[in-house]
């Protein structure tokens, strides 16, 4: 249903019954978005999703019966990018892969113009290749949601930012996005760019706020 639906919408779809099918797909081509159900047969979504997410920085959207909160969270944390329990209506399915695609392709227009190259201590965040790179000269990998909120702290440093200044912000709201969502992917991308994880020194936490960016950034031309 979801194939016929999404290829009447102008998508392109292929679809993998398992883990082992849907590593084909991929080892086939670009893939653009992965809907991914948790109930696959064998090697679970959950598994699956962490398997991608350390090799890939590809969109993914969890579907499943299990609505609770505590396993939406669990589906972030690994990676997911947003997540639709079941039942659901289709076309909020077509409007969420919309909405992770063009976040995934920067299509979203920052709340500033944005310089070729942004450094905070000594970390440098090219906005033109969407890549990160530690201080070291190092590539860091961040899926298109880690990057996105990145690049909206550096362009909001030292501001207070709730979680719907965040949403706003990363996608006008455009589709129903779980909430929670925003503090995940920030747990996420804390893990890549903090030394102290009990005590950040980069994105703090405001209690009732939001979150603030502490580190001075500022605009590097390339040569």
């Amino acid at each position: 249903m979801v194939t016929n639906y999404m290829t009447d919408h102008g998508f392109e779809v292929t679809a993998a019954r398992s883990g082992r099918d849907l590593d084909r797909v991929m080892s086939g081509g670009k893939i653009d978005c992965v809907i991914l159900d948790v109930g696959l047969p064998g090697e679970d979504g959950l598994s699956i999703c962490r398997r991608l997410r350390g090799k890939s920085t590809v969109p993914i959207i969890m579907v499943t019966g299990r609505g609770t909160e505590t396993d939406r969270i669990v589906g972030l944390e690994l990676g997911a990018d947003d997540y639709l329990p079941k039942p659901f209506n289709p076309r909020e399915l077509v409007a969420r892969v919309r909405a992770v695609m063009r976040r995934s392709a920067g299509a979203e227009a920052p709340a500033a113009p944005a310089p070729g190259t942004l450094m905070f201590e000594g970390w440098r965040l090219d906005m033109a290749r969407r890549q990160l790179f530690a201080p070291d000269g190092a590539p860091r990998s961040l899926t298109s949601g880690e990057f996105n909120i990145l690049s909206i702290f550096c362009q909001n440093a030292r501001k207070v930012l709730s979680r719907d200044d965040l949403l706003e912000l990363l996608h006008g709201r455009a589709a129903a996005v779980f909430d929670r969502s925003i503090d995940v992917q920030i747990s996420r991308l804390r893990r890549k760019i903090e030394t102290n994880l009990k005590d950040p020194s980069f994105i703090k936490t405001v209690r009732y706020g939001g979150y603030f960016f502490t580190p001075q950034v500022v605009p590097v031309e390339e040569n």
